[in-house]
């Protein structure tokens, strides 16, 4: 009969530290989400979330690649690994995509100078449909999800996204309608995010 309480994240709390006067914070926590699942999306999940005072998030990517580069050395003994068939490595550092550039790459489409029109074609020919409100960066968004995540089998960064997409991160500081956001991905998976 008790009153429990599962934490949504741990992201406000860290926060609250670096205003507070700590340079550098992080927690591994575990995390409660009300959202649906599938085969890379839990509910349930365990993080690793670190904040770091005067950082920008290329300082992110750096510290985000050497993590991963160093867990895979300290597990496995090598940053290369077999999953599923496929070899991948980690090592350190991992190539730089931006979002349309992802896009250019895997389907040969230039977004940036595709107006809304011949984006809605684009997304129907491709039988994506967008719920809610029309925002061209969501569309964006949703082309890059269906036509370039499963290429990124190698640690990829995806940066600079549409700034619909994560409206309280920070304008990118020389690209209008961006924002400074990243998204690694291996196998296909976002493995993570983060912004400046």
């Amino acid at each position: 009969g008790m009153t429990l309480y599962l934490r949504v994240a741990n992201e406000l709390y860290l926060k609250r530290c670096i205003v507070g006067g700590l340079d550098r914070v992080f927690e591994f926590t575990k995390n409660f989400r009300n959202e649906g699942m599938d085969r890379t999306h839990s509910p349930e999940f365990s993080a690793l979330e670190f904040y770091e005072a005067y950082a920008d998030y290329n300082d992110m990517m750096v510290h985000f690649e050497k993590i991963w580069e160093r867990a895979c050395i300290a597990a496995n003994g090598s940053t290369v690994f077999e999953y599923q068939g496929k070899q991948i490595d980690v090592k350190a550092p991992w190539p730089r995509l931006t979002v349309y550039e992802a896009i250019a790459r895997y389907a040969g489409l230039d977004v940036e100078s595709m107006d809304d029109d011949a984006l809605r074609a684009e997304l129907a020919r491709r039988g994506i449909e967008m719920k809610g409100e029309w925002l061209r960066g969501r569309a964006i968004l949703e082309l890059f999800e269906a036509a370039c995540e499963h290429h990124l089998i190698q640690p990829t960064f995806i940066i600079d996204f549409p700034r619909e997409s994560t409206p309280l991160c920070k304008a990118h500081r020389s690209k209008p309608g961006l924002v400074e956001q990243f998204e690694p991905y291996i196998n296909g998976w976002e493995v993570g995010n983060a912004y400046t």
